[in-house]
């Protein structure tokens, strides 16, 4: 336990100096912090102007951006993992390579299904407007695309950044510049990683001084707006972006708060 507790010191300490150049992260700005059990996936709604959250249960969550619950509902996979909008309906995984679509009042609309064959540990999961799926897993690091049709575009290999990205867990498209916004865990290193839509490593924002264990990553373009899910605490935290242009599109309801 004692070498468990140093090594963790060490990572925190290391990540700590290896992100200390402004010039190297993505500039974000805390706004909040508010208390949440167990969040593993996020999903921001502009229809419901709230956060879809997956929380490893058997069952999805919608809350406004200040933590009220809105809707809960399961589904026919064992856990809930990953969560996604696709089109006018939700995209949800297992985490164990098992998908399945169901609508936002919780129906489902059609059977479980695979993607991939070889998919077997996925963290999260975004969807393109043509129906491409930009998916991350823990067990190898990796980030896959996927077409609509069902067949690998490309596939990018965690590790051969340099910094490597060896637990990514959320994944955010951001609409201004299709850059992928993906965390990767305490047991990497509890960074932010910008990618090109293409897979090609812009920039790491370390998330230390704001959590540890990162899990989810959401985007609210109206409003420029970040929020990251940390396991360790059980939180979910709200940034600035200010380098990110808003989205004028988000004509959903208005938010109460952020």
């Amino acid at each position: 336990m004692e070498f468990e507790i140093e090594a963790r010191m060490f990572r925190a300490i290391a990540a700590v100096l290896l992100f200390a150049t402004p010039a190297s992260a993505l500039e974000i700005e805390f706004r909040s912090y508010y208390d949440l059990s167990r969040p593993a996936s996020l999903e921001y709604d502009p229809t419901f102007c709230g956060l879809w959250i997956a929380n490893e249960g058997q069952e999805v969550v919608l809350v406004t951006l200040d933590g009220l619950e809105l809707r809960r509902f399961g589904s026919d996979l064992s856990r809930i993992k990953a969560i996604a909008i696709s089109g006018d309906h939700l995209l949800l995984g297992d985490g164990f390579g098992r998908f399945q679509r169901v609508s936002k009042d919780g129906e489902p609309l059609g059977e479980p299904f695979r993607i991939l064959p070889q998919l077997a540990d996925t963290e999260g999961i975004a969807v393109l407007e043509d129906g491409t799926i930009v998916m991350v897993e823990d067990d190898p690091a990796q980030v896959i695309w996927v077409s609509a049709e069902g067949k690998m575009i490309r596939n990018l290999d965690g590790h051969t950044l340099d910094p490597m990205m060896t637990e990514p867990q959320g994944i955010a498209i951001a609409p201004d510049s299709g850059n992928l916004l993906i965390v990767d865990d305490w047991e990497g290193t509890n960074s932010l990683f910008e990618l090109s839509p293409e897979g090609a490593l812009i920039e790491v924002t370390s998330l230390i001084e704001f959590g540890t264990d990162p899990e989810g990553i959401a985007l609210r373009p109206a409003t420029s707006s970040l929020f990251v899910a940390f396991d360790q605490g059980a939180g979910i935290a709200a940034f600035d972006v200010p380098e990110m242009e808003k989205d004028r599109t988000d004509t959903g309801s208005d938010c109460m708060m952020f």
